[in-house]
């Protein structure tokens, strides 16, 4: 641990932060490499006395913050750590770094099941860093999950961020394809969530560099429309899901009405748009007949 003056520490903050980025990122950095956490980075600006200890020097702390802002380089991925809900994530340039829009999803789902409910089976498609699911066995310890992913080294990742999360053992991860792995729940599932691929072609194309040049293709583009996934995931759900079992997706800002129709069509019934905390419809649900 090295040891610095506090007004030192902040005045280098001060400096840092004067190149550009933003605070979360920073706070982030000093957070998972410096050993700083964000309260105790609070309590700094009101008492600035004293000193300070750190796991790395300035030099350091700079380089890696010079990294972020001139690559584009996500900081979660030079951090290899996201924060989501109250989880630490590994990520890796492999998985999609959960955005803290999608942490509404749990909330979604407390709504529809209520904080004590009884036991259930649930499935994620496409788990990434395991966030969703993870959230999920947390807040529902007598629930059981399958999380699928397509890719083997994200399942590892996903598998590792659960067993750091905490011990009991209700979640299972599997892999391949969307439902694929899933022949042998067929009419078993209560709830089946995904946040898949969802970005229109010609949308892809016009992402910020942080996210097109770092983060794992696969998880973002959904084809022509967007809606390939979707699409193929609302068809397939009727064979999973048991009578009255939910369907929770997370879609394109401007896909909402789209996903309505693809599960009425596919006799969803109590179908809602939800929207996110900047009011756009972040997420479509709806109950299988």
């Amino acid at each position: 641990m090295l040891c610095i003056p506090i007004k030192e520490f902040l005045f280098w903050k001060k400096k840092q932060l004067s190149k550009g980025g933003d605070q979360q990122s920073f706070i982030l950095l000093l957070d998972c490499l410096g050993g700083l956490s964000a309260c105790d980075q609070n309590i700094l600006n009101i008492n600035p006395e004293g000193n300070l200890y750190l796991k790395k020097n300035l030099d350091f702390l700079e380089s890696v913050w010079e990294d972020h802002l001139l690559k584009s380089n996500p900081i979660q991925h030079l951090c290899g750590v996201a924060f989501w809900r109250n989880l630490k994530l590994k990520v890796t340039n492999k998985v999609l770094i959960p955005r803290p829009e999608t942490e509404l999803i749990i909330d979604i789902v407390l709504k529809i099941f209520g904080e004590n409910s009884q036991k259930l089976l649930f499935a994620e498609l496409g788990t990434g860093s395991g966030a969703i699911s993870i959230a999920l066995s947390l807040a529902y310890p007598l629930w059981d999950g399958i999380a699928t992913d397509i890719d083997k080294d994200v399942l590892e990742i996903a598998t590792e961020n659960y067993n750091n999360s905490f011990s009991q053992s209700n979640l299972k991860f599997s892999c391949g394809h969307w439902w694929n792995p899933l022949e042998s729940f067929k009419g078993k599932l209560d709830l089946a969530i995904s946040n898949p691929p969802y970005i229109p072609e010609d949308t892809y194309e016009r992402l910020p560099k942080e996210v097109k040049n770092f983060e794992p293709k696969i998880a973002l583009l959904g084809g022509d429309d967007g809606l390939k996934h979707i699409r193929e995931i609302i068809q397939k759900a009727p064979f999973y899901l048991k009578d009255k079992g939910w369907l929770i997706l997370e879609n394109h800002y401007d896909q909402g009405e789209k996903v309505k129709q693809l599960l009425l069509k596919n006799k969803f019934t109590s179908i809602e748009i939800v929207n996110d905390l900047s009011g756009i419809g972040r997420f479509t649900i709806g109950r299988y007949k």
